[in-house]
């Protein structure tokens, strides 16, 4: 017998006893405790009757198949409904087999009695798996902000769940109408302007953003208020976590930097994307790192014919190539080894497969190793690039993405000035070629590989100090998913020859980003983790620029994407810079930075 059946049959014999039992109470509270002998037969015939009819009723009612520990509202109706059904036909039975009416007194007390020991003996059960008793012990408490749905159903989540770390101890809410009320027996302290006299008050460990359909400047504001307390943040991260049920503590997540930035989604126009993605060939260069990987999965859900994963490095290619065939089974998918700076294999890969819309996003990134290593920003940059634009415009392909940035700007390192050059070789050949040739340029993104949050993190981990190059040091930040919904949104209205730039919100001091990131992961800075200035590094400047002086800037159809004005180039001369370039690639620094700086006079040098 299955623990389900056994568990089923311990209930109904449960309730024969409760049936028993209220039945036998009520004749003997309708007769003061001396039940008449004829009606001493009429209740025998009763007790038996109802030992068949109320288990059946609970039965059709399926509520021997209810798990009693989440036991509400639902429960309760159905239990009525069960009781009423089985009492009126256990009655009616029984005047039918004695022929005598049951007194309506006798009906009342029998219908009352089972909904009560019925209805009790379940939510007792309740009761002791509840955690409301349990006052915390060893468990952090937690101080949930939202008393709405999202908080209630995380409130009952951690009071039930015995796996959870963290207890429920009260309730922060906007709406002053639910102050000094309780919501499943938790009480409801105030508004916003309270939360860090709660904390220190009732000594909480945690709080929780449960506020998932509010703007995300609400939320910024919100953590601004809240990372002072040295409390550490957790938040649910969206409405449709809600909305589709997977409100539990596993989709708890810590507050991270990305939250304090305050925008909003992205909107992009899935019409417009669909008509040049939809169907066709489309090649991802550089698919295994942040930004190219991250391109692959949101291009997927635009049903190209074929996505090709272009990359140089076989273990990132193999971890998104895995990642892809679970998350899309149906998609046609290739997985190309490649170097960028293999002419003859990347035209080869452009033979073979012929993509019409290519993504590339390939290139050396790493500012400081890249002045020390010139030549290879170089050649991956700058000839790589060169490789796959020619290819693309050799074999017709209706639309290159270039991935650039805002280091391209009036650069001050060799990383910078490649992404340069490049942009202008794609702008220079977008007016000789029938594929429109376009770049998107932007800043950091949070969380990429090489990026300051991750450095962070390890030196938080390890208990500091954490390392901030420069206290006035300034940069743009977008998330990964942010900036590539915008370079998909921006391919779909390249003309050709524009260098797009993406809204990147305020510049962030990152000074300012390492004190929050210490906040919200529960210390305080300058206390528990130290912050060391440890200078500007080569190539480096204080702060980033999105335009050239010569670019001017306009509007799109988005309020996110911009375009720099073209700038007039002349292809030969650059061409002939480029094979200058390619020839001192083997001579010492000095002098490649001077060649650099004759393609692009706004180089700055400051190694």
């Amino acid at each position: 017998m299955s623990s389900y059946q056994k568990r089923m049959w311990v209930l109904i014999w449960l309730d024969v006893a409760i049936v028993w039992t209220s039945v036998f109470l009520a004749y003997l509270l309708r007769f003061d405790g001396h039940v008449p002998a004829e009606y001493g037969r009429q209740c025998l015939i009763v007790i038996l009757v109802a030992s068949l009819v109320c288990p059946a009723a609970m039965y059709y009612f399926r509520l021997y198949q209810r798990v009693w520990q989440y036991a509400s509202i639902g429960e309760l109706v159905s239990i009525l409904k069960a009781v009423g059904i089985g009492c009126f036909l256990t009655f009616l039975a029984a005047e039918l087999l004695t022929g005598a009416r049951i007194p309506v007194t006798v009906m009342i007390c029998i219908f009352e009695a089972q909904v009560l020991l019925l209805g009790g003996s379940r939510f007792a059960w309740r009761m002791i798996r509840d955690k409301y008793y349990r006052k915390g012990g060893d468990q952090r408490k937690a101080l949930i902000i939202g008393a709405g749905d999202c908080g209630t159903l995380i409130a009952k989540e951690l009071k039930q769940n015995p796996q959870a770390t963290i207890y429920p101890a009260a309730f922060i809410d906007d709406d002053p109408a639910k102050h000094r009320l309780q919501v499943l027996g938790i009480p409801v302290l105030g508004g916003r302007e309270i939360i860090a006299e709660a904390v220190e008050k009732h000594g909480i460990d945690e709080i929780i953003i449960a506020m998932p359909s509010v703007s995300k400047k609400e939320i910024s504001a919100l953590i601004e208020i809240c990372k002072t307390t040295g409390a550490r943040l957790k938040i649910i991260p969206s409405i449709d976590d809600l909305i589709h049920g997977k409100v539990t503590i596993n989709q708890i997540r810590d507050v991270g930097v990305e939250d304090l930035l305050g925008r909003e989604p992205v909107l992009v126009d899935l019409q417009g994307i669909a008509n040049y993605v939809e169907g066709k060939t489309v090649l991802v260069t550089g698919a295994g790192g942040s930004i190219g990987s991250e391109l692959c999965r949101q291009i997927a859900p635009f049903r190209p014919a074929r996505l090709l994963l272009l990359g140089h490095g076989e273990n990132s290619i193999y971890t998104i190539e895995m990642e892809m065939r679970r998350l899309f089974p149906e998609l046609a998918l290739e997985t190309i080894i490649a170097d960028v700076q293999d002419r003859a294999r990347i035209d080869r890969v452009f033979e073979l497969f012929r993509p019409q819309v290519v993504f590339h996003a390939a290139a050396h990134k790493h500012v400081p190793l890249m002045e020390r290593n010139p030549a290879e920003a170089i050649k991956n940059n700058v000839f790589g690039t060169k490789n796959v634009a020619e290819a693309a415009d050799r074999y017709r392909a209706e639309r290159f993405v270039m991935i650039s940035t805002d280091k391209a700007v009036n650069p001050t390192s060799v990383m910078g000035t490649t992404k340069r050059i490049a942009e202008m070789f794609i702008q220079s050949l977008d007016k000789q070629s029938a594929t429109k040739f376009v770049a998107v340029r932007f800043g950091n993104v949070l969380g990429s590989r090489g990026s300051v949050i991750p450095r962070f993190k390890e030196q938080i981990a390890r208990g500091g100090p954490v390392t901030v190059t420069h206290p006035e040091m300034i940069r743009f930040f977008m998330t990964i998913p942010e900036a590539v919904q915008l370079v998909i949104q921006a391919g779909a209205f390249a003309q050709g020859g524009e260098i797009f730039i993406l809204d990147m919100g305020r510049p962030v001091k990152i000074l300012t980003l390492a004190e929050d990131l210490i906040r919200l992961s529960g210390f305080e800075p300058y206390e528990d983790i130290d912050i060391e200035f440890t200078g500007i590094r080569p190539g480096e400047k204080l702060y980033e620029e999105l335009l050239t002086n010569e670019e001017g800037i306009t509007s799109t159809k988005h309020d996110r994407i911009f375009i720099g004005k073209p700038i007039h180039i002349n292809r030969s001369e650059l061409e002939f810079e480029i094979k200058k370039l390619e020839k001192i690639l083997g001579e010492d620094r000095s002098q490649i930075r001077e060649e650099l700086k004759q393609i692009v006079p706004t180089y700055q040098n400051v190694s």
